[in-house]
């Protein structure tokens, strides 16, 4: 087998090569194609695919696309969130997060603008089909043959007006196992952005977790895993079960554990694995207190396992015992709900511990004025308004506040009003009854409003919703009711509402884009969230960030240098605790094994765009060294071979304008050598 190319221009120029010998010759020789890409080429070749049509692409009329959407709706309502977060970690690194259905059809997207302008010239938009038959090899459509995750570079293409393109996607399972859609990252070849696949790859497992959580999430659901460490992890295994422990679902990783046990997920009793019987079991997990309970296995194995859900009725006294002396209770209840009505089976699942106010203090003054002003109106039906620029933690809040009040047995349901497309959030809000509107489920939905009955409705972003449903919103909160689309019947409901957003609610009433009386109603108590670069706790929010990493990635601890802390607690962070959150995360993933502190080199490079990390003396991060930074010898004074090559280092760093990898390449050193050099001219 030939050797992978060393670079993605070694790539993009086999790739080149290829196309010559495909397109001419009709056969390409191993070493310049991927067996992936020539099966793809063969099979566009094969259903009459010209590469050089430039024709006009069709795109799906507004009618067409909704539809779509609607039939897409439950992928396209939790994937929704994932693409926002996503797009916020590459923003303005020239591409777009999309998401398209089985067939192809791009049903949601979010871009840079300047590359959005470039990919509308080939129909990188939604309502355009990128099915491999139509558009020739292609990230989504490729994916979505192949059913598995594809890098589709620059000329790997079929066609040749998507040459331009770098595109990674990887279809999307659901809860069942069958694939439902395709995720995608697509940008411009010149500019690559390392890890991008990874990077979709944990997208799309985060999207299949929630779409697992969310088919089953009235029934018994516990996280499992060989390793205790991988407990908790987008690498954990899920399993839903039925009361009598029947296993009525399970995830990829939950799958591959019962294969190694020569055991047959659907439909098998889970008690057949262990030891315990499975009332016994349920037991051990409740009286836990969310700790993971290891679980000797029939032939010898262990596997650990923690309860995430659990319908109410298997709640109360966990662990007691009958008074006859008979079977634990809580068996005996399992088995009771087992047979129950399916309105009891209906009953929502208890929520896992979560923050508190209290959990949330970290010693900013302003961040504990608006925590103890939030907890005197806890259990009193007062709205709550968050303010904050995005990033600040707002739904983490809303959480603490919820978990802190009267209501914290109850359910916390959120719904970003800015990641939900317009056309859904009325559906995704209220409900709506069967038959609806087209694509609606037979059964219909229950509405985010009625979910939240005896808990906590979050509507984050609230300053985004349309006004018509701001008229909507408004006469719930007036008639403690909800009436689902196309019903006619209204639903009781009892709610505390808490919302959020970036926006200054009081201007856009002004500028008629908030509805003033649905203003006063949602403003009973407004706490403003101070930005990351205004708080006095940075580094206690670096050390709690670090313990949380540490457990995640199953090391013992991670620290950080002393110049990577001045330059965390002067830094302006935009993107907030989130992005600081996501640096940690980054950096804490590139350390090696044998390494356990976070120093410069770690750091990720678009933290400074084209600049190096260089710190100061008082914290922060200087721009790359130039000719002058280093002061001039003395005449007749020797200078030390380092301060030679330090000199050498701020010419060549100036040649390239900053590029540390250009600089590396022409010093011929590696980048995180160059790096340490660079710390050293500080």
């Amino acid at each position: 087998m030939s050797a992978m190319p060393r670079t993605k221009v070694a790539r993009e120029d086999r790739a080149a090569v290829a196309r010559e010998h495909f397109f001419e010759r009709g056969v390409v020789p191993d070493k310049y194609l991927s067996p992936l890409i020539l099966r793809s080429w063969e099979r566009c070749r094969d259903v009459g695919l010209d590469h050089r049509d430039g024709g006009s692409i069709e795109v799906a009329g507004r009618a067409q696309l909704e539809e779509s959407r609607n039939q897409s709706a439950h992928m396209l309502e939790l994937a929704s969130g994932v693409m926002e977060h996503v797009f916020e970690q590459i923003r303005s690194s020239g591409s777009m997060v999309i998401l398209a259905d089985l067939d192809g059809m791009i049903i949601h997207s979010l871009g840079d603008a300047a590359f959005v302008d470039r990919a509308q010239r080939v129909a990188l938009q939604p309502g355009a089909c990128w099915s491999e038959a139509r558009l020739g090899t292609n990230g989504m459509g490729t994916a979505l043959l192949e059913k598995a995750p594809v890098e589709i570079l620059g000329s790997e293409h079929y066609l040749d007006r998507n040459i331009f393109l770098a595109c990674c996607a990887s279809p999307v399972f659901d809860a069942h196992g069958r694939m439902a859609g395709v995720f995608d990252i697509s940008g411009d070849y010149r500019n690559p952005q390392r890890h991008t696949l990874g990077l979709v790859r944990l997208s799309v497992q985060l999207l299949e977790k929630r779409l697992f959580e969310a088919e089953f999430g009235k029934d018994i659901l516990i996280a499992c895993h060989p390793r205790p460490e991988y407990v908790g992890s987008l690498q954990e295994g899920l399993v839903a079960l039925s009361p009598d422990g029947t296993i009525l679902g399970a995830n990829p990783a939950a799958r591959e554990w019962f294969a190694s046990q020569s055991h047959d997920a659907a439909g098998s009793s889970f008690n057949e694995l262990f030891r315990l019987g499975f009332g016994a079991i349920i037991d051990r997990l409740q009286s836990s207190g969310n700790a993971l309970v290891r679980l000797g296995t029939r032939n010898g194995g262990e596997l650990y396992v923690q309860l995430r859900s659990i319908r109410p009725l298997a709640l109360a006294g966990a662990g007691d015992v009958a008074a006859d002396g008979g079977q634990p209770r809580t068996e005996q209840r399992l088995r009771a709900q087992a047979g129950a009505a399916p309105a009891a089976r209906a009953a929502e699942r208890s929520e896992a511990a979560g923050p508190t106010l209290e959990s949330l203090a970290t010693g900013d003054e302003r961040l504990q004025r608006a925590i103890d002003r939030a907890r005197r109106i806890g259990g009193k039906d007062i709205p709550l308004l968050i303010q904050g620029e995005s990033g600040v933690g707002k739904e983490l809040f809303a959480r603490a506040f919820h978990n802190s009040s009267a209501r914290a047995d109850g359910p916390f349901v959120p719904l970003n009003c800015a990641a939900i497309p317009e056309h859904l959030i009325e559906s995704e809000l209220f409900g709506y009854v069967g038959g609806a509107f087209t694509g609606a489920r037979r059964e219909g939905a229950v509405g985010k409003v009625q979910q939240a009955h005896g808990g906590t409705l979050f509507l984050d972003e609230i300053g985004d919703m349309p006004l018509a449903m701001q008229t909507r919103l408004l006469r719930v909160l007036q008639e403690r009711s909800v009436t689902p689309v196309g019903g006619m019947k209204a639903i009781p409901v009892d709610i505390s509402l808490v919302c959020a957003t970036h926006r200054v609610l009081r201007d856009a009433v002004a500028n008629g884009e908030f509805r003033e009386d649905l203003y006063y109603r949602v403003n009973g108590l407004t706490v403003t969230l101070p930005p990351l670069r205004e708080r006095s706790d940075v580094g206690t929010l670096v050390d709690r960030l670090l313990r949380a990493e540490a457990q995640d990635s199953g090391r013992e601890a991670i620290s950080i240098s002393a110049e990577v802390r001045r330059f965390f607690e002067t830094y302006p962070w935009p993107g907030n605790i989130r992005q600081l959150h996501s640096v940690i995360r980054v950096s804490a993933a590139l350390l090696e094994d044998d390494e356990d502190e976070i120093e410069s080199v770690h750091l990720p490079e678009e933290l400074f765009g084209p600049e190096p990390f260089v710190p100061t003396q008082h914290g922060g991060a200087s721009p790359a060294p130039s000719e002058g930074v280093l002061p001039p010898s003395e005449p007749g004074v020797a200078r030390s071979l380092d301060e030679l090559e330090l000199e050498a280092i701020a010419k060549v760093m100036q040649e390239v304008k900053g590029n540390v990898s250009a600089a590396a390449r022409r010093l011929g050193v590696s980048r995180n050598t160059l790096y340490r050099k660079l710390g050293r001219m500080s």
